[in-house]
């Protein structure tokens, strides 16, 4: 006897209940970026199409982000019986790498830079690192809920909180480069911001390739799910007990379940998806019970 408790297919994941967020952010990112393009062209500032450049990485996160929730929603092929859900993982998983990326690469330019650190104009520094402050408090409020429900706006979420401390830091960097004119200034910001950076990164990147293991949640102990659900009544027997995240706020769940002699498989099906759904919250359950002495394959086999 099989069950399948709430067919994926008609959900919303943890990324699409906040997808609007994402949008808003992503658009304002994009727009503050371009601004910081034409006004690098315009005067001529190296400083400026730099931190257009750093914008433009979490345009494009952000872009990946929106892109996987938005065709996470559509129903797909019939042979995609998880519809696109994993898009969100993969998108992640990118995300994550880009962010090392870039996390490596502003340590490397602030060690080249540390020899011979160059004249940076405070000025437009600060005009410029203040209205990203402005942009990337905005997108940090939008991102700040879904982060804790979802792997892909935590990692959209990570990059506006290193650029949003970025801003901060170029800031305080550019009011003491206006003030003391000290050219090191830069360097170690760079420093500050890479190392900030790298291990959340590769903390995202990590938990996606967990996902994609199809590892057990983390925090779920599969023993003791399985204790729990040997311990029910009317249940003899546990196994082939299988626990994994389709996406991030989707947990799944597959086991074979030896019903007693005496009980009624319908009922002892209804306690274990109960146990698994109020206790874990496991709500995608495909249980197969079986009477004692049955195989799992369906054929029966002499009790010893």
């Amino acid at each position: 006897m099989g069950h399948d408790h709430g067919p994926p297919g008609g959900a919303l994941s943890a990324g699409g209940r906040h997808r609007r967020a994402l949008a808003v952010a992503f658009f304002l990112t994009l727009a503050y970026a371009g601004a910081e393009v034409v006004g690098g062209i315009v005067f001529d500032s190296l400083a400026l199409l730099s931190d257009a450049a750093h914008m433009g990485t979490d345009v494009l996160g952000l872009g990946m982000a929106l892109a996987a929730v938005t065709l996470a929603r559509r129903e797909g092929p019939r042979q995609r019986t998880y519809g696109t859900y994993r898009l969100e993982v993969l998108a992640a998983l990118a995300n994550g790498v880009l962010l090392f990326g870039v996390a490596v690469y502003v340590l490397v330019e602030a060690v080249l830079r540390w020899g011979e650190p160059p004249e940076v104009p405070g000025l437009p520094l600060l005009l410029v690192a203040t209205g990203g402050l402005v942009v990337n408090l905005i997108s940090f409020r939008l991102l700040s809920s879904g982060a804790k429900d979802s792997l892909n706006l935590k990692a959209a979420y990570l990059e506006v909180l290193g650029d949003l401390l970025g801003s901060v830091a170029v800031i305080v960097g550019a009011g003491l480069i206006l003030l003391t004119g000290w050219r090191y200034v830069d360097p170690v910001l760079g420093v500050g911001i890479g190392v900030f950076i790298l291990p959340r990164a590769a903390r995202v990147a990590g938990q996606a390739v967990r996902i994609l293991m199809e590892a057990a949640p983390p925090g779920l102990d599969v023993a003791a799910v399985e204790a729990d659900m040997a311990a029910l009544p009317g249940v003899a027997e546990v196994h082939d007990l299988h626990i994994w995240t389709v996406t991030s706020g989707m947990d799944a769940a597959s086991g074979h379940v030896v019903a007693e002699p005496s009980s009624r498989p319908t009922e002892v099906l209804e306690g274990v998806l109960a146990l698994l759904d109020e206790r874990y919250g496991i709500t995608h359950a495909t249980i197969q019970v079986e009477e004692p002495g049955q195989r799992r394959d369906g054929h029966e086999h002499p009790e010893h």
